[in-house]
């Protein structure tokens, strides 16, 4: 539910902590593989560990990711940033702290802009900063293990303001998140591997109010889709309690907590109760300097900044005239969308070339459990289609013969496919289709009339009986042409 009326008098506050696993090949403080899928306690060095007097060194290229996202989002970068101790104590933490950026951020104050229903959207983002991970906790039948390979990989959590009000907001935010890390190639956002980790703070005051009321963290969904649900479940419980007990301060209604998502029960089911910042014991980390970033930093970073989500899905739209549903197809999937124009680079029918890799080839290979990339077809290969069908070389119906074909062999030019066999030839003899067109005009009076009384529909019909008789050879050129004059006549 996304509109206003969704949740009656209350007003839900929502605040994302996003947390995207940086694709750097080494740790954030180590030289040990940053690398998803090995052997457990592989990639570990005496830093990952806690080994006593280890100490850390700084990742820099860790930095310049950072740095990277903070230009995207129109942050305020920091001159000056630091590290800082946070300290826990929990099985995957081998050091009873981590390291974290809690005084000074390297990001503060960016901003997100996403469409959600239609509508265009902008976010704010309170800050992000660097950290480490921790470890991951391994549960089996009678034991649990420890795998340290991913303790120390970098971390960036994105911190939202309060400023998302309802899920569909929440996941629209998110996806924008994940999209903008895959085009500057900071991430892989795997939710899957948990390279991409959220957690959702969620309150609800009533409407016109400005207070801000008890907030419930829900903890590490992995899915947009347990993303919106998890939200949307909560802001109800929240809306029934307070409902419930009219006449108790609000502050003992909700209290405050950390929750996980139950995809079972459809419900979020409490783990602990919430730390504070003082339980955390933060301060600066002793072990690592003051990192200086000059403006000479930023703009080597800037000078090589890639095309944004955003300013895609506006070029789409405006300059391609592609729906507003075609251009986020492609620019939520950076693959498909890079697939896009390096075909784009060879044929000019945006809208057609648009259809072909997103509807038309991925239908024929989802029934064979395939893509486009795992046949490997030459992006070059799909422009020459276009190119086919927009020169009236073959037709409609023929470029889906062509399709099966390339299909069959992704190496094969369509060119030389259509070429190679006589039945991809279109009939283009006008004498030949003329006879066709005149049996047809003459079976189907009614449309005739139809047309001329303005039903552009009509017409159709009648192209639609000539293909038909053609099996679809017909040059649609030259039906419509004999059509009309004939109908004039």
């Amino acid at each position: 539910m996304s509109d206003d009326t969704a949740y009656g008098m209350w007003e839900p506050i929502i605040g994302l902590e996003i947390h995207v696993q940086l694709n750097t090949k080494s740790k954030l403080f180590s030289s040990a593989a940053n690398h998803f899928g090995d052997e457990p306690n592989t990639n570990i060095s005496e830093v990952c560990t806690g080994q006593p007097g280890a100490l850390p060194v700084l990742n820099v290229e860790a930095i310049n990711k950072a740095i990277s996202f903070g230009l995207a989002v129109n942050a305020t970068i920091a001159n000056l940033t630091t590290f800082d101790r946070k300290s826990y104590f929990y099985p995957d933490s081998p050091r009873n702290f981590q390291i974290t950026q809690f005084y000074h951020p390297i990001i503060t104050d960016g901003i997100v802009v996403s469409d959600v229903g239609g509508k265009t959207k902008t976010f704010e983002i309170s800050e992000a900063h660097l950290e480490d991970d921790s470890g991951m906790l391994k549960h089996f039948d009678t034991f649990a293990g420890i795998d340290f390979n991913r303790a120390g990989a970098p971390l960036l959590e994105i911190v939202s303001k309060p400023c998302i009000h309802t899920p569909k907001e929440a996941s629209s935010y998110a996806m924008t998140i994940r999209s903008i890390m895959h085009y500057l190639d900071a991430s892989n956002c795997s939710m899957e591997e948990g390279s991409l980790r959220i957690d959702a703070n969620v309150s609800v005051r009533p409407k016109n109010t400005k207070e801000f009321r008890t907030k419930i963290e829900i903890k590490n969904m992995n899915s947009f889709n347990f993303l919106e649900m998890a939200i949307e479940a909560e802001i109800r419980r929240q809306i029934r309690l307070y409902e419930q007990n009219p006449n108790t301060p609000h502050e003992k209604i909700i209290t405050s907590g950390t929750y996980r998502w139950d995809s079972q029960k459809k419900q979020t089911i409490l783990m602990r109760k919430k730390e504070t910042a003082k339980d955390y014991r933060y301060f600066p980390e002793p072990d690592l300097v003051p990192i200086v970033i000059t403006k000479e930093d930023i703009e080597k970073i800037k000078n090589k900044m890639p095309e944004l989500p955003h300013s895609r899905f506006k070029r789409y739209t405006q300059e391609l005239n592609l729906s507003e549903y075609d251009s986020s197809i492609l620019i939520n999937n950076k693959k498909l969308s890079d697939y896009f124009e390096q075909a784009l680079k060879s044929c000019k029918r945006a809208k057609l070339l648009s259809n072909l890799i997103t509807i038309e080839f991925p239908g024929k290979l989802k029934e064979i459990n395939k893509t486009l990339f795992t046949i490997n077809i030459p992006a070059e290969h799909i422009a020459k289609l276009v190119n086919l069908i927009d020169s009236n070389t073959i037709t409609g119906k023929i470029a889906k013969s062509v399709a099966d074909e390339m299909i069959k062999d992704p190496t094969k030019d369509p060119i030389k496919i259509v070429k190679d066999n006589p039945n991809y030839q279109p009939l283009t003899d006008e004498v030949e289709i003329e006879k066709i067109v005149d049996q047809v005009l003459k079976d189907n009076p009614q449309s005739i009339e139809d047309y001329l009384k303005g039903k552009d529909k009509a017409l159709a019909f009648l192209v639609g009986q000539v293909m038909k008789l053609t099996k679809g050879k017909a040059s649609p050129a030259i039906v419509n042409k004999l059509l009309l004059s004939k109908i004039k006549k």
